[in-house]
Order: C-alpha cells, then structure tokens, then sequence
C-alpha cells in the first residue's frame, strides 16, 4: 500500500463510503479505485486527485497534504545512479532488496536519519540590485 492509497483507504473508511460508491462518483473503476488504495497503480492525475478532494470537501492543509502524498506515492520507484558514487549506488541496491524486511521501528528511524542529514538550507534574502533603481510609489 502507498501513502496515497493508505489516506485514501482511511477518508473512505472514516465516511463509510463504499468503493463501488465512491468510484461511481469519481467516474472511475472500482476496481481502479482499488488499485490506488492498494499500491498497485501509480499516482493518480492532477485532475482526479482534485475530484478526490471535493468529494471529500478537503481544503487547504487536507488538500494539500494528499497531493503530497500522491508525490510520493510511486508503487514502483526507479534509481538512476548515474553520477553517485559507489557506495550511493550501492545503498540503492541494497535498499531495495532488503526495504521488504525492515520492521517498522527501523524504516521510522530511516525517516529520522534521513530528515536529519537533508535539513534545508535557510534561506537567505535576495540580494538588492545597486545597479537598479528602486521603482517610484504611484501617487494617489
């Protein structure tokens, strides 16, 4: 299952809506539908995730939040180790032999490892232009 199709699963499950229902509203499959949920089909279009959010009446945060989800939600992910260096490549390889037998607890603190080492950079102001006048208020 993808994160997408976890939240799905439980926004459907939270309103008591079948799937045969839902899919009929959303001028989909079920069985479709059952393949989002389930992780075997890839994220679905910008369009249907934007049906998905006003059947569910999410805005804002909600909203966004499942977008992400369905960022991050490929059932079948690709490395392109072009450029990495050894060892990187070899962390990909092995990530995806073994990622079926990491426990909970131990792909959590992945996440952490991960979060930690990649903390974005703050971001600096933008730099004013000497060589370019600031532009002039209009007058009122």
């Amino acid at each position: 299952m993808t994160p997408f199709g976890e939240k799905l699963r439980a926004l459907r499950a939270a309103k008591k809506i079948l799937q045969r229902d839902m899919a009929h509203a959303l001028a989909v499959s079920p069985a479709y539908l059952s393949a989002l949920e389930h992780g075997r089909r890839g994220a679905p279009s910008a369009g249907l995730i934007h049906q998905i959010c006003d059947y569910f009446g999410l805005i804002w945060d909600d909203a966004d939040e499942l977008r992400a989800l369905a960022k991050i939600s490929r059932p079948r992910v690709k490395l392109n180790a072009a450029g990495l260096t050894p060892q990187q490549t070899a962390l990909g390889n092995r990530l995806a032999r073994e990622l079926r037998n990491l426990d909970p607890e131990t792909v959590a603190a992945m996440h952490r490892l991960l979060d930690s080492a990649l903390k974005p950079e703050p971001r600096r102001p933008a730099a004013k232009n000497p060589a370019r006048p600031a532009a002039a208020a209009p007058e009122l």
